[in-house]
């Protein structure tokens, strides 16, 4: 088993709660809560529940960075008025928590962190601050309640910024307790954890802890991390600050891992996984959070907040606000996830579970056939019937020769006019 001998029980005080405290009951697993997928749409089959026995969870909190680590997309740029209408749709979809900003980066991002400071919203407003005294000061003087801090550990970032590790700790003490001081909860988020010296690496995070952060969060800045090491590298967190402080995961997508590790880091311990909207973010960007609740909820049986009927919607807003389609094929949000065009596929197409995982309504998608050079006769029935064409049966095959000829000619779809012209023709 990928992770035999690393599960265990979030503590009291590990597990995510809106105001940012901990303390919910534990959950299990199949058992309902309000806000659960309707497990009736998932049809995984049974070999997942045979590779992996269920263990108490309590639901995990999703933490978003769209509005910060996801415009670090190469040529994103987000108008304070795009952060705050998508930290409204985040919230409306039930994200625990919005990373506002890095207020210090430049005016819009400060007025970015003032407007969906000031929207009301459920989620909590976070802020984002180096370990550096300027850097807080601003969160206090905007008033934000939370926020990360950040500082790079590892002696390939020290040795890139000429500080040493001793200083570096002095750094995050400072900081620390200067935000902690003025009211801040901070998360202390030690910048390329993953490829920190492990000595070290206790050291930042338990400085941290000392100089008054309330959270912790594991970042595998490059996306280096198997799930393998990303379980145990929060596995020895929670055991090294003794339960009682929430992990966060934070991770990137460099090798495709980014929501494997994810679902291992929880696994592991980790409560709060940190990501964006589309895996946006730097180089090959976050892990999506939308893909992590899907995978938590349908394969794991671990509840999130998430209502996974508003991703697409969600979806769509960040790829036109940031100008960053995403491939039809994309896992969850792709527009062709639940679209048809083989014939193959298409003769199964009346019975959903046959031919998908889990249902489109899970995810607020629709179903549907397209015609192109893989149709076949069900895809012809199915679209003429679908444009109240009235197709005899003697005549598909040779409406699904020009359908295909069409297709291959064209290198891509038939239209519904083309369609309709030519089963015209055929008669």
């Amino acid at each position: 088993m990928l992770l035999e001998g690393r599960w265990r029980l979030a503590r009291r005080g590990q597990l995510p709660d809106h105001c940012g405290g901990g303390g919910e009951a534990f959950r299990f697993p199949g058992r309902d809560r309000a806000g659960m997928i309707d497990r009736s749409k998932i049809w995984t089959g049974s070999l997942n529940e045979k590779a992996l026995d269920p263990q108490p969870r309590g639901t995990i909190g999703l933490y978003d960075t769209t509005l910060r680590d996801g415009e670090q997309s190469v040529g994103v740029v987000l108008s304070p008025e795009d952060k705050l209408e998508i930290a409204k749709a985040l919230d409306v979809a039930g994200i625990d928590r919005i990373e506002a900003g890095f207020p210090r980066v430049s005016a819009d991002d400060w007025r970015a962190v003032e407007l969906v400071s000031a929207a009301g919203l459920r989620a909590e407003v976070w802020g984002f601050s180096r370990a550096v005294q300027a850097d807080v000061e601003a969160l206090v003087e905007l008033g934000v309640p939370a926020s990360v801090i950040e500082s790079p550990i590892s002696d390939a970032k020290l040795a890139a910024l000429g500080v040493s590790r001793e200083k570096m700790l002095e750094r995050i003490h400072s900081a620390v307790s200067f935000a902690s001081g003025a009211g801040i909860r901070v998360a202390f988020f030690g910048v390329d954890s993953s490829r920190a010296d492990m000595d070290f690496y206790r050291r930042a995070y338990e400085t941290a802890v000392e100089a008054g952060a309330q959270e912790v969060v594991v970042v595998d800045t490059v996306g280096i991390a198997t799930p393998e090491a990303a379980a145990f590298l929060v596995g020895q967190t929670v055991d090294w600050l003794g339960g009682e402080i929430p992990v966060h995961w934070h991770g990137h997508d460099d090798f495709g891992l980014g929501t494997a590790a994810a679902i291992a880091a929880v696994q592991a311990g980790a409560t709060w996984v940190q990501g964006t909207i589309n895996g946006m973010g730097e180089r090959a960007g976050n892990a999506d959070l939308i893909e992590v609740a899907l995978a938590l909820e349908a394969l794991y049986g671990i509840p999130t907040r998430l209502d996974l009927t508003q991703a697409r919607a969600l979806s769509q807003l960040v790829q036109e606000r940031a100008g960053t389609p995403l491939p039809s094929w994309k896992a969850v949000t792709g527009d062709a996830l639940f679209t048809r065009e083989s014939g193959a596929v298409a003769a199964q197409f009346h019975d959903p579970p046959a031919i998908e995982p889990y249902s489109s309504e899970l995810v607020g998608a629709t179903r549907g056939i397209v015609l192109g050079k893989k149709s076949g006769i069900d895809s012809v029935r199915i679209a003429a019937e679908r444009l109240g064409i009235d197709l005899p049966e003697d005549g598909r095959a040779a409406v699904l020769a020009e359908v295909k000829q069409r297709g291959a000619a064209k290198r891509g779809l038939v239209t519904d006019d083309e369609f309709t012209a030519i089963a015209a023709a055929t008669e």
